[in-house]
């Protein structure tokens, strides 16, 4: 068996640097660790935390191509987060202007949670705990 300790950090690829920085920081609340511009490949990379802790890189590259994501394809299908209060998030995220999906119950838990979509469409789910 590896020795994994734990999830060390997502990495996501936007197609608006400034836009899903924007989304990332001042929509979700993560906060920036680092900020670096890469000359040589026209892409930055940004270092992202919640609660303190390293979570998120987000890379910009000059024309990425889209990924689908409905109908559900191949490779990252979303990130979630843990929230305390859904429906707190929920509204939070519409007075922010964010669209959620109507909340479901998961089957197995019988926890609530709702999605939303990042400025690329990626899926980002909300589960209560």
């Amino acid at each position: 068996m590896l020795p994994v300790s734990g999830i060390h950090h997502i990495a996501l690829i936007c197609s608006d640097y400034e836009r899903s920085k924007q989304f990332y920081t001042e929509i979700l609340g993560l906060t920036v660790i680092n900020e670096t511009y890469r000359a040589e490949r026209r892409s930055y990379k940004l270092d992202l935390a919640l609660n303190g802790v390293y979570i998120l890189e987000l890379f910009s590259f000059p024309d990425p191509p889209p990924r689908p994501s409905r109908p559900e394809a191949t490779g990252l299908r979303h990130l979630a987060f843990a929230v305390t209060d859904l429906a707190l998030t929920i509204s939070l995220l519409q007075a922010a202007g964010i669209a959620t999906e109507p909340v479901r119950t998961d089957v197995l838990t019988g926890k609530r949670f709702t999605f939303i979509a990042d400025p690329d469409g990626l899926p980002i789910e909300y589960y209560e705990q």
